[in-house]
């Protein structure tokens, strides 16, 4: 079993909750964080009866993005020729953000306070983005000479490069009604009450869903746009029939006998609430602006 001891990991109706739990840094992205998330996606990988990974911040604040000490001493190492640390480093973070983009269950990002950086790049990452009105997001990163490197193709999958262009050229921060409208965040809540009812909502309605037709949907949308061929819809035809065969008898079955699915199951706010460990005293750490 894994131990965590920056986030906080729980698991409901086979669903993962993963909360980020540093809140003396703004739940920053410091490696040992990337490290556990990257472990939780791992599970969500391998463990087929998880049906969807929620992802949220401690203490009301998402993420304050990439930890700027840790930023400042990689520029103390050397680079050697063709192997910089720091570009290194860097990649690794894209790998995680690839894995969690590709994950063939639904990642939810239910947002408080602040996402910046790296942070807004979870979000935007997620298949449905929920986030409370005084929720912020912004890609802070070129304020201090630097890019969005490994999180810029998955801003702009989500919001187009026309938006991804405004947000990172000029650093830009946006509330949570300003993000709806550019197509960041999906639903927005009054407060982080209303946010957990929200989020309990959402995850209602995937709990309504066959488990094992969003692994097979979510891998095959993820390839429309980029694949549209005779090839591709062959093996979606092949895939339908894989679910007829597994789940669709029962969903079927449901339908015609009006009853919920065996694999329904419901949320209430109660269900989702962050549950989360007081506020650590430890020294503030520098991160990104928010």
């Amino acid at each position: 079993m894994n131990t965590y001891l920056h986030l906080i990991v729980r698991r409901e109706h086979d669903m993962l909750f993963a909360t980020l739990n540093r809140p003396e840094t703004r739940n920053a992205l410091a490696p040992e964080v990337v490290a556990e998330l990257t472990q939780v996606v791992a599970l969500a990988e391998s463990d087929a009866a998880v049906r969807a990974l929620v992802l949220r911040g401690s203490q009301g604040f998402f993420c304050a993005g990439g930890n700027v000490g840790n930023f400042r001493a990689r520029l103390d190492t050397d680079a050697a020729a063709g192997d910089d640390p720091v570009a290194a480093r860097n990649r690794e973070f894209g790998r995680f953000m690839q894995r969690l983009a590709a994950l063939p269950v639904p990642v939810v990002a239910a947002v408080e306070g602040a996402a910046m950086g790296g942070g807004m790049g979870l979000a935007c990452a997620a298949d449905i983005v929920l986030a409370t009105q005084a929720a912020r997001f912004a890609l802070s990163e070129t304020s201090l000479g630097i890019i969005p490197a490994q999180i810029a193709p998955f801003v702009a999958a989500r919001v187009g490069q026309r938006v991804a262009r405004r947000l990172g050229l000029s650093g830009e921060r946006v509330s949570g009604a300003t993000a709806v409208q550019l197509g960041l965040v999906d639903d927005l809540a009054v407060d982080g009450p209303a946010l957990d009812a929200l989020l309990a909502q959402w995850l209602t309605r995937i709990g309504a869903c066959g488990p094992h037709a969003n692994r097979a949907l979510k891998p095959l949308l993820q390839r429309c746009g980029i694949d549209s061929d005779d090839a591709l819809l062959d093996e979606a035809a092949q895939l339908f029939a894989a679910c007829m065969r597994d789940e669709g008898a029962e969903g079927i079955a449901a339908f015609r006998g009006k009853r919920a699915a065996s694999w329904h199951c419901e949320f209430s706010a109660d269900d989702v609430r962050a549950n989360t460990t007081p506020p650590s005293t430890a020294l503030q750490r520098e991160q990104l602006p928010s």
